[in-house]
């Protein structure tokens, strides 16, 4: 595909709104999310008042993950019936950070890393890990944000 067939796409996309992710129990999650990953809470206390079906995290200005309660088990999804999954991870930027650190820390259960992986901004090192109700989340930073945060120090007074 050459890049004039996505310019004549029907539709441009600008960016990526949210995923919903069916979980066992929403707490758990909120908890894992909140807690492990630090997200910040969206709509959660309308949510356990029941004025609203389900809460969120925010990942970003323009990205929140939706918790919605569901068990894969007996076939109750919000949209049907799935038989297995359908996503083999998503996968969250983070702050430069000591992978070792993390991996011994044992605030995650690490699936997998730190190893180099490639995305969408190059190559990075990652690792995955596991959520409360296995969904594997990747977690990376890119080395030019390093040197972001460097010039970001230096500015500061």
């Amino acid at each position: 595909m050459s890049i004039d067939d996505y310019q004549a796409s029907a539709v441009r996309v600008t960016g990526f709104d949210h995923l919903v992710l069916t979980v066992a129990d929403v707490e758990r999650s909120l908890a894992f999310y909140r807690g492990q990953l630090g997200l910040p809470p969206v709509r959660v206390d309308e949510w356990r008042a029941g004025r609203v079906p389900f809460p969120s995290v925010r990942v970003s200005a323009g990205c929140i993950i939706d918790l919605v309660r569901g068990d894969l088990d007996r076939g109750d999804l919000p949209h049907g019936d799935r038989q297995g999954t359908n996503v083999d991870h998503f996968c969250l930027v983070v702050a430069p950070l000591d992978w070792e650190r993390v991996v011994e820390s044992g605030v995650f259960t690490v699936l997998t890393g730190p190893v180099d992986r490639f995305g969408a901004r190059g190559s990075a090192t990652s690792i995955y890990v596991s959520d409360p109700d296995g969904n594997v989340v990747e977690l990376r930073w890119y080395p030019q944000d390093v040197e972001v945060a460097a010039e970001a120090d230096v500015r500061t007074p």
